[in-house]
């Protein structure tokens, strides 16, 4: 789905992270892991085209960008905003609708089963503002699956919420993956790397590892004893 020749991540022409190539594979599941600053959120933010690459080719097999559903971190979210579960939840229908487009009955199903499969059926018409952390990301999971997006990007997507929400939205991720669609985490857990995603991406100041979670996680033990914030808990 993606090629990565030599791409190096950065803000305003200056380099955050060494040389990456790589391919991104349609159907796989990957997680980002490094040291805080190392260049994972900006990985993401580069493949959805926020950021452009400090250098470097990145191309897409259909030679544009595929429709793809970005999460950022919940601290770059407006949780203040004055709308309500549903209504976010329904964002998830606008690529097939268009922005003024009508919500049809099948349309509402796949809304009414995405909040009932995160738990949110009861909170529909609350507030956004009124949510939990959990809740909060419980609801964003809920218009992932009714966006059905074939690329799907998501930073650190378990700060701050509970281990029961960790595992519901473990659960949604695999179920994504089930359906075909590609997914790339920004993750601090390396035992829920190893749990859960295939294939592994990590960044470091001295290297980069890119490929089977169990061959990358080896061969990191040595650079995670000297740099135990390698993993840690943001």
């Amino acid at each position: 789905m993606i090629t990565l020749e030599n791409i190096v991540l950065g803000y305003q022409g200056q380099g955050i992270s060494l040389p990456i190539s790589g391919r991104v594979h349609t159907g796989s599941m990957t997680a980002l892991v490094g040291a805080n600053g190392s260049g994972k959120s900006t990985l993401l933010k580069t493949l959805a085209g926020l950021l452009p690459a400090v250098s470097g080719q990145l191309t897409f097999n259909a030679a544009v960008r595929p429709r793809m559903a970005y999460l950022p971190q919940q601290s770059e979210m407006d949780h203040q905003f004055p709308i309500n579960v549903v209504d976010v939840v329904a964002m998830g229908c606008w690529p097939a609708t268009g922005l003024l487009g009508r919500i049809g009955r099948a349309d509402k199903k796949r809304i009414e089963q995405a909040l009932e499969r995160v738990g949110l059926s009861a909170l529909s018409s609350r507030p956004i503002e009124a949510l939990s952390g959990g809740q909060f990301q419980r609801m964003l999971f809920a218009r992932l699956l009714v966006q059905h997006a074939p690329l799907v990007l998501l930073d650190e997507p378990f700060t701050g919420i509970d281990s029961q929400t960790c595992r519901l939205l473990m659960e949604v991720i695999a179920q994504l993956h089930t359906r075909g669609q590609t997914l790339l985490v920004v993750l601090h857990d390396s035992d829920l790397v190893a749990r859960h995603f295939p294939q592994t991406l990590m960044l470091s100041q001295k290297h980069v590892h890119w490929g089977a979670s169990a061959e990358v996680l080896s061969l990191s033990t040595a650079e995670r004893r000297d740099r135990p914030s390698l993993f840690q808990v943001s």
